[in-house]
């Protein structure tokens, strides 16, 4: 390109990229004109050009418009975030759902709702706390000259039994009223978002996003060692320190918007590489396809069971167990654990 500027497309990555993308979009219109109200898909895209009524205006754009884009901005960062742990750790199980990064952050949310009756912003502040203290802790105790992929697994599934345990003692200590209110926030779920959580969520991301994309090279670097990134001219040290601070960021924001959601972290960066087929990070379309498998698990979890509609945790939970327990066996048979 002019001014020396080179660019290595890989065409079957940006086929899957823009089918993700206009799979997100598509499920994003199916679930906003699901509900009481059923809205038709051509009804939600006029309504969102502005030519709705003011009923479809409403329920459109102030109800249900909110929910998706918080749905696609929580499974995009979770994506994301998944992607960059996995390829630091250098380990397909290397996600914030191992990792006790999810369990931290509800610890901090379970701190204010418990203990302090705190309302709906005090305890996403206490879940953005308690993810960033978690992913610090881990960080820290995981460091010996450097942090290394199983070490790093390692510490954080202790970490995370450690604060799935502070979890469980603070639920015991609950009254009956706050016990219900962080139930359903532990589960996670997209009920009643609305645009107070979209703003921030979108700020952060979009810090977040060009700061990652600038150091993909150096995160590609580092998969193939750090003698061998150094030798490079990668400082493999500084990025993966930002790197992991970024996803640890993205992860604690998304936990504190929807609740930890399981799952998506784990299995939308191992899916996005079995379709690009491209080796490396992949970040881009990890990113798509967490906000499609989460916008996807929220529309089933409203239509798929009747007239019982599910938290969309429980759906990212069983669909994610599943895939789980594959990755495990495959990864056994492979011989690498």
């Amino acid at each position: 390109m002019p001014g020396g500027l080179s660019i290595r497309l890989d065409v079957r990555a940006l086929a899957v990229v823009t089918l993700l993308l206009v799979t997100a979009l598509g499920a994003s219109v199916l679930l906003i004109g699901t509900g009481d109200a059923e809205i038709p898909a051509a009804d939600v895209l006029r309504t969102l050009a502005g030519d709705g009524t003011p009923f479809q205006d409403f329920i459109v754009n102030e109800l249900r418009l909110p929910r998706v884009l918080v749905g696609l901005l929580v499974g995009a960062s979770l994506g994301l975030g998944g992607a960059l742990f996995q390829s630091v750790s250098r380990n397909p199980l290397g996600s914030p759902d191992v990792l006790g990064l999810a369990q931290g952050s509800t610890a901090g949310a379970l701190v204010v709702i418990v203990l302090m009756s705190g309302s709906a912003a005090e305890v996403t502040i206490g879940a953005l706390v308690g993810g960033l203290g978690t992913g610090l802790a881990i960080y820290l105790l995981a460091w010996k000259q450097g942090v290394h992929g199983y070490r790093l697994v390692l510490v954080g599934i202790g970490v995370s039994a450690v604060a799935t345990a502070v979890n469980g003692y603070l639920l015991t200590k609950a009254d009956l009223v706050d016990a219900a209110r962080a139930i359903v926030w532990i589960t996670g779920s997209l009920d009643g978002r609305d645009w107070s959580q979209v703003w921030p969520l979108l700020a952060l991301f979009a810090v977040l996003l060009p700061l990652v994309l600038a150091n993909a090279r150096g995160l590609r670097m580092m998969e193939m060692g750090d003698d061998v990134s150094y030798a490079l001219g990668v400082r493999a040290e500084r990025v993966r320190l930002l790197l992991m601070g970024s996803a640890v960021l993205l992860t604690a924001a998304a936990t504190a918007a929807a609740g930890p959601v399981s799952f998506v972290a784990l299995t939308a960066p191992q899916l996005a590489r079995r379709l690009t087929r491209v080796p490396g990070p992949n970040l881009i379309p990890s990113l798509c396809m967490g906000a499609v498998l989460l916008v996807a698990a929220d529309w089933a979890s409203q239509r798929a069971f009747g007239a019982e509609r599910l938290p969309v945790g429980v759906v990212t939970g069983v669909l994610g167990g599943v895939y789980l327990l594959w990755l495990l066996v495959t990864e056994r048979r492979a011989g690498r654990i």
